[in-house]
């Protein structure tokens, strides 16, 4: 091999190893890249991961927000069923047209510091004079049914209220028939004693009634449920406008989980309405010693009443009602 030939092949090795050197340098720069930039990935999927396992784990609140429906809101519902326009407001119209309705009404009762929480009662269990294929006088509302009425309390940030009347039924029966959807944050319960009358007594022909001892039964049920999915408190709207409709008042039991609401059902003039709430209203009381009740409801008949009275009659009642319903 010449001088000069070796020489070449000096500077050929000498490039070589430069380029390795280089070629490695940039491999190691490029990893180091790579790893800078899957860190940050991971930071980023790893915060947004915890934002949502955050998010996740933030339990329900209600529509227009919070997790105490009373005393923070006052709600004022529409009552009814599609059925028949005889049975209330919500069988008068489509339940989209009636939630838009509610919405404008339920803006006139708020005040500083308490709005207005508008609710979609719906006849959930509906007392039939007919005893239907069980024997029982009473019917269930289709799932169909009562999600429609869901969706159009939810386009206005509101509840849906599912109104039992057991007809021949047990009511705790009737209540655990609608758990998968008294287990979303949104739906509550109301009970109606008038239609609920014992076996071989057809709904209507007498006014039905229940004991304490029953409101208690379904008031634990509610509050296990919430506990259960951490819930905000459930509504639960007894209606009465007779004493012997509730038997055993002084026995009922309140729960902070569940805001308990008797209910003034009657319809008439507004002094005859006036003197009846008067009689079966409870003395406002506030505070966490007093969280869930009993509060009191008011109820307005677009048609039976004479005289409708305005929201400014409403809220000058004493005490003023913590919630007020439209049939």
């Amino acid at each position: 091999m010449t001088g000069g030939t070796a020489a070449r092949r000096d500077r050929w090795e000498q490039q070589q190893r430069v380029y390795r050197r280089r070629r490695v340098l940039a491999l190691l720069v490029g990893l180091v890249a790579v790893v800078l930039l899957l860190r940050a990935c991971s930071a980023a999927v790893g915060g947004k991961s915890g934002e949502a396992a955050s998010e996740a784990a933030a339990p329900p609140e209600l529509p227009r927000g919070g997790r105490l429906v009373l005393p923070q809101h006052r709600v004022v519902a529409y009552y009814g069923a599609p059925q028949d326009p005889e049975l209330g407001v919500l069988g008068e119209t489509s339940p989209e047209e009636a939630a838009r309705k509610l919405d404008e009404v339920a803006g006139k009762y708020a005040s500083p510091g308490r709005p207005a929480l508008p609710a979609l009662e719906l006849i959930s269990t509906l007392a039939h004079s007919a005893p239907g294929d069980d024997g029982l006088h009473r019917q269930r509302q289709s799932d169909a049914t009562i999600r429609r009425h869901l969706r159009a309390a939810r386009a206005i940030k509101g509840l849906l209220v599912l109104d039992v009347q057991p007809g021949q039924s047990d009511f705790i029966e009737e209540v655990q028939a609608l758990e998968p959807y008294l287990t979303q944050p949104d739906v509550d319960l109301a009970l109606d004693p008038e239609w609920n009358v014992p076996e071989g007594t057809q709904p209507g022909s007498v006014i039905g009634s229940m004991d304490a001892e029953v409101v208690n039964e379904v008031s634990a049920y509610l509050a296990r449920i919430v506990r259960l999915h951490d819930l905000p408190q459930k509504l639960l709207i007894v209606h009465q406008f007779t004493d012997e409709m509730v038997t055993n008042r002084d026995q009922l039991a309140t729960r902070p989980e569940v805001a308990m609401v008797m209910n003034m059902d009657g319809f008439g003039t507004p002094p005859l309405k006036k003197g009846v709430y008067d009689r079966l209203s409870q003395p406002t009381r506030r505070g966490p010693d007093t969280l869930g009740g009993p509060y009191n409801g008011f109820k307005l008949f677009f048609r039976e009443d004479t005289g409708l009275m305005s929201p400014r009659d409403v809220l000058a009642l004493r005490p003023a009602p913590d919630v007020v319903v439209y049939e």
